[in-house]
């Protein structure tokens, strides 16, 4: 479990779930078509927007973890496996180099392609700070105090950092990958991410039913 690995493996763990959760590349064509046809000012400044909002997002649902478990009356055991279980869905889905349900549903695409949408919305809610990232985030920022959340908040901030840079740089990503180079990258994080959500309700499992151990 979390408690059980070295402080700084449980940091790294958690960047890189959230890294993998998140997935800024699959984020970048619904970049690109939000953008099209405006300033590169306008760019850089939704960019910056979505980043903001993905690290407010997360870092409130770190901050407000133990107040949102108690309220929904539900234990940290079972948040894992409900997490594990949504974390497992979107992995299958980015398998198969797309968004999934969990996501981004099919009437919230066409409202992309309609151009209906401002960016921050769906951007950074929910098709990057959507359930799986906030209940990834939940379910870490309740290993700990003070220090450890403080170090969540970094990892958040690194991980909301490395979004902004992979929007920024969305039509140079396009020009290099294409469209088969940011397929391969989201199929390459979902299956990091399907190991690491087996993991995660695994975890969950051994808590609610000691006997597994």
């Amino acid at each position: 479990m979390l408690e059980d690995l070295a402080p700084f493996a449980v940091y790294v763990r958690f960047t890189v779930t959230l890294m993998a959760v998140l997935d800024p590349f699959l984020a970048v064509p619904v970049f690109l078509t939000l953008t099209a046809g405006r300033a590169e000012a306008t760019r850089t400044a939704l960019a910056r927007g979505v980043a903001i909002m993905v690290f407010a997002v997360l870092a409130t649902s770190a901050l407000l973890g133990d107040t949102i478990l108690t309220t929904i009356g539900a234990s940290l055991a079972a948040f894992r496996v409900g997490g594990g279980l949504v974390l497992l869905l979107m992995a299958l889905s980015m398998l198969n180099a797309q968004a999934g349900g969990v996501r981004q549903s099919p009437d919230e695409a066409e409202e992309v392609e309609q151009g209906e949408l401002s960016g921050i919305v769906p951007l950074a809610i929910p098709l990057l700070a959507g359930p799986g990232s906030i209940s990834t985030t939940i379910i870490h920022a309740e290993a700990g105090g003070t220090a450890h959340l403080v170090a969540l908040l970094v990892c958040i901030l690194i991980v909301s950092f490395f979004t902004w840079v992979v929007l920024r740089a969305a039509g140079l990503i396009v020009a290099r990958l294409g469209t088969t180079g940011l397929n391969i990258a989201t199929r390459l994080l979902g299956l990091l991410l399907a190991a690491l959500a087996v993991q995660t309700m695994a975890e969950g499992l051994r808590s609610l039913f000691p006997g597994l151990a």
